[in-house]
């Protein structure tokens, strides 16, 4: 099968890779119908994590291929929806609601399912099974279920967002924009996006922000106590996992309320005595997808929200090499792969 490797650093190269084989009872092999590039993609490409020939993606939808003889849940032909982590989703952490810390946790990225296919572990845990066969409008939604719509709602989730309150979204990628949606939904009443970029801000506002910020830093978080009488937001989402990012998202938010973070962090201090007198709630982390998957999935085949637009380039798989370019240079907020 073809499949999307990276050699190292900004070298992204679309090879010949073995194909997937039913290992253990509990896996299923999934043909793809579509993938994408995540932010987190980005890491290795630009150096930051270290990128040996490693295979890449950990977002994906598609039809089952083949079962193990312990999976229950779903059959050959049925159209599911992932998790970026594999879970059993019967452990006592997955029960409570965390299966991105399952006892049989594993990241999906070591897989790599920009890929024809992928063999999925403990299937019956970390895939859902959708109403039917989408039509094929539906399947970039359906892909952003897979991570950045269940990390945004996740984000939202944990930031403690309810009918009444204003959110403060940090972040205008893909899972900053999914904040926002998801703050919407959740009903928020006033959902500030911090944004310096056009395009970004059209999508943040149909997604249901109210204000836009473009300042940064010191003059952002002023300008979100402007717009909430000197108080703060009461619910802060941070989706970047800069240094900047997330001190800028501790200081917005209000005295007792509450951040949720989901920017996969790196060299981030935060200075001790500066968090002890925020006096915030802080919840966040790998983002427990699966949760959310059954929800989100009915939200999105009863036409209730349209996560898809934030795909805002689609190439084929054997171009992924100028879709990570793309998402390097900001020229796309997130490419969607098509096999």
């Amino acid at each position: 099968m073809r499949g999307v490797v990276m050699y190292s650093a900004g070298d992204v190269r679309v090879v010949n890779r073995e194909d997937p084989k039913i290992i253990e009872p509990t896996d299923a092999i999934i043909k793809l119908s579509a993938t994408c590039i995540c932010g987190s993609d980005l890491w290795p490409y630009r150096g930051i994590e270290p990128a040996d020939h490693q295979v890449m993606g950990h977002e994906y939808v598609g039809v089952v291929e083949e079962i193990g003889s312990a999976v229950k849940t779903m059959k050959v032909g049925d159209f599911v929806v992932g998790s970026f982590v594999i879970s059993d989703n019967t452990c006592e952490i997955c029960r409570s609601g965390y299966q991105s810390k399952c006892v049989h946790a594993s990241f999906v990225s070591q897989i790599g399912t920009q890929a024809e296919r992928a063999r999925i572990p403990f299937a019956d845990g970390t895939l859902v099974v959708t109403p039917g066969h989408p039509t094929p409008e539906l399947i970039p939604s359906l892909l952003a279920a897979s991570d950045v719509l269940g990390t945004g709602w996740f984000a939202a989730v944990a930031a403690d967002v309810r009918p009444g309150k204003t959110v403060a979204v940090v972040g205008d990628g893909a899972v900053g924009l999914m904040g926002v949606l998801a703050a919407k939904q959740l009903g928020a009443e006033r959902i500030i996006a911090m944004s310096r970029h056009p395009k970004r801000q059209e999508l943040a506002r149909f997604y249901g922000a109210t204000d836009i910020v473009e300042e940064r830093g010191d003059e952002g978080v002023a300008r979100i106590k402007d717009l909430t009488n000197g108080l703060g937001a009461h619910s802060v989402i941070e989706a970047v996992g800069t240094h900047e990012s997330t001190m800028q998202a501790i200081h917005a938010t209000r005295g007792g309320g509450h951040l949720g973070y989901v920017g996969v962090n790196y060299e981030v201090k935060i200075p001790g005595i500066e968090l002890f007198f925020a006096n915030i709630h802080l919840h966040g982390g790998p983002a427990p997808v699966r949760r959310f998957l059954p929800e989100l999935i009915q939200q999105i085949w009863d036409r209730k929200i349209d996560p898809g637009k934030v795909f805002d380039l689609s190439l084929p798989l054997e171009q992924a090499a100028d879709g990570y370019k793309a998402m390097d240079e900001r020229r796309a907020i997130k490419v969607m792969l098509s096999l």
